[in-house]
């Protein structure tokens, strides 16, 4: 019997690679949600009662009224989200424990790598008031390799992981969104083109990548210090 949802999830998020993948899940489960907008640039996610639910003051969060046993649970870090809501309704995250593993590995190498090292080349790249020869050489070369590596895996199947379209999938098409700003050019990567066409074609993954649209481009990170500041100048 699947799981219904009667009360809406609570989605902590703002419009970027790693909210778009909460984004894109609760669209793909057609479940209902209220979306609390965490401006990052005004430091929202600094706030007493944000840091309640993400103590890493990181956002995306969500808080489920109907978690286990029927009370409200509180989920922070967007892969933990991912493989919750998997888990719960039963959908992107295969039960069968072959897939489901396949499934985790290429979720955490999009958590360690594919994510992380992608933000320090556009850092590196855009935001750094010194351009550091070295440092943007170093992340340029990582960022290439993780394309080649999810260009092979790609080579003769639709989805990165479990033959079937996963948590993986949501998790990493929100970061190759950025790839020319991360210098790199898709023709180089014919498998990972293909693979972004067609996740892009579903209309989960358009809602998905479209909630909070509008702030996201009120918000010119590039050009607004004070915003630089909040986000790169915490201890």
């Amino acid at each position: 019997m699947a799981t219904t949802q009667t009360k809406p999830i609570e989605l902590y998020y703002w419009p970027t690679p790693n909210g778009w993948k909460i984004s894109i899940m609760l669209e793909e489960l057609g479940v209902p949600y209220d979306l609390k907008l965490i401006n990052i640039g005004k430091g929202d996610q600094f706030e007493p009662d944000f840091l309640k639910i993400a103590p890493n003051n990181r956002m995306p969060a969500i808080i489920d009224p109907e978690g286990p046993g029927g009370e409200p649970i509180s989920v922070f870090e967007s892969g933990a989200i991912l493989q919750y809501l998997g888990r719960k309704f039963g959908k992107f995250y295969p039960a069968d424990e072959r897939k489901r593993v396949e499934t985790e590995e290429w979720l955490m190498w999009q958590m360690g790598g594919f994510g992380p090292m992608l933000g320090q080349n556009h850092h590196f790249r855009v935001y750094a008031p010194e351009k550091l020869p070295y440092a943007m050489d170093r992340y340029l070369n990582e960022t290439h390799r993780l394309y080649r590596v999810l260009n092979t895996r790609l080579e003769g199947q639709d989805y990165v992981a479990a033959g079937e379209y996963t948590i993986a999938d949501m998790a990493i098409i929100g970061w190759a969104q950025g790839w020319e700003r991360q210098g790199m050019d898709l023709e180089e990567f014919p498998n990972v083109k293909a693979w972004k066409a067609l996740l892009e074609a579903r209309p989960a993954v358009q809602a998905g990548l479209a909630v909070g649209k509008e702030e996201r481009e009120k918000l010119q990170l590039a050009d607004d210090k004070q915003a630089q500041s909040v986000l790169f100048g915490q201890r």
